[in-house]
């Protein structure tokens, strides 16, 4: 009989013992490791000063373009904190661009489109993404592979919905009413588009597991927008159908989506192993709407990152009891982590929850 992760390349972390015993991977399929697994959302990025200097007079895409730069962004948070996964440093709209739209990264505004995709016609003229484009991503995460030797590389897309979203509204929308009203007036060209999206984001996720990553998250920033009935008629397909693409690659899967307390029960239908709970929701009411059959992922509220230590220590340590209800818990933020983040507030973070 054939190993579950036989998809995987022979040299794959996974597969040759790198990863497969991390305390990340473990509590990924419900164990519960000696030392409790903890990585931040968004800890490669502007809190870091190294960040700053290596990315300086660099376009962000452009960086995540660059191999060599991507794979240093990712691994500084790794060395600064002890952090028990890497999570690769590039962008949600990055397959979009590689894909031939053209997407910008407006700095403190986020994607930005000049042409958005708001009718038939423009969703026609999407095009595939083409793997060879893929490139630069599965050389970037090569390096970053090479020198985490055990310690876990997290890969990441965009769920459908949310590249959608920033695709028909043109950018960052607060309550994405474009998206929604094509998604009520035109399902057929909705459903084309959504598609697409699960397409070039499933690419993307496979490159960067193919060239090493040990587990992936899908992220759905704007899913808290949609009513119930809604994600689970128009949305949630799609984002099964980006988990698809990674069928027959035996690597854990997280979906974290902002605002969906009230939809936790429609996520692990979808694929997901593991499910990112944001920072509304107690993990042992979050376990409990899950019928304690997942582990969960979160929920630090990043609001206590500029707290006095004494709040912090206390809010750190309600979460990790609260998830103590669930079968496993990775411990994370519940959202990224801000730019103005004190990066030795995250370091101690860490250290406290490897202690308890």
């Amino acid at each position: 009989m054939s190993s579950p992760s036989s998809a995987l390349p022979a040299s794959h972390p996974l597969r040759d013992g790198r990863t497969s015993a991390s305390p990340l991977v473990r509590a990924a399929h419900g164990d519960r490791p000696e030392t409790l697994p903890v990585w931040f959302m968004r800890q490669a990025g502007r809190s870091l000063p190294e960040y700053r200097a290596s990315r300086a007079g660099t376009e962000m895409l452009d960086a995540c373009l660059d191999p060599a730069l991507a794979a240093e962004i990712t691994l500084q948070p790794v060395r600064r904190h002890g952090v028990d996964a890497a999570v690769f440093f590039s962008d949600i709209v990055v397959p979009v661009l590689l894909a031939g739209v053209d997407v910008k990264i407006v700095p403190g505004r986020g994607p930005v489109l000049e042409e958005p995709v708001r009718t038939a016609s423009d969703v026609l003229r999407l095009r595939p993404l083409e793997p060879e484009r893929l490139a630069p991503i599965s050389e970037a995460v090569s390096i970053v592979v090479r020198e985490l030797g055990g310690t876990p590389l997290v890969g990441f897309g965009g769920a459908p919905y949310t590249l959608a979203s920033y695709l028909i509204e043109g950018g960052p929308s607060k309550d994405q009413l474009r998206a929604r009203a094509l998604m009520r007036t035109d399902p057929r060209t909705w459903a084309t588009l959504l598609n697409w999206c699960a397409d070039v984001t499933g690419a993307f996720l496979r490159a960067q597991v193919e060239a090493g990553a040990s587990v992936v998250q899908l992220f759905d920033s704007w899913a808290g927008s949609l009513s119930r009935n809604d994600y689970q008629r128009r949305v949630a397909p799609h984002s099964r159908r980006a988990f698809d693409a990674l069928r027959g690659f035996e690597v854990p899967k997280i979906h974290f989506g902002l605002g969906m307390s009230e939809m936790l029960d429609l996520l692990p239908p979808l694929g997901a192993d593991v499910i990112g709970i944001d920072w509304r929701l107690p993990l042992d009411e979050a376990n409990e709407r899950l019928g304690g059959r997942l582990p969960l992922q979160g929920n630090i509220d990043a609001a206590f990152l500029t707290a006095p230590w004494n709040l912090v220590e206390a809010h750190v340590r309600d979460v990790v009891e609260r998830g103590a209800a669930a079968p496993a818990h990775i411990v994370n933020l519940g959202h990224g982590v801000p730019p103005d983040t004190d990066p030795d507030v995250l370091t101690r973070i860490v250290e406290l929850v490897h202690a308890l």
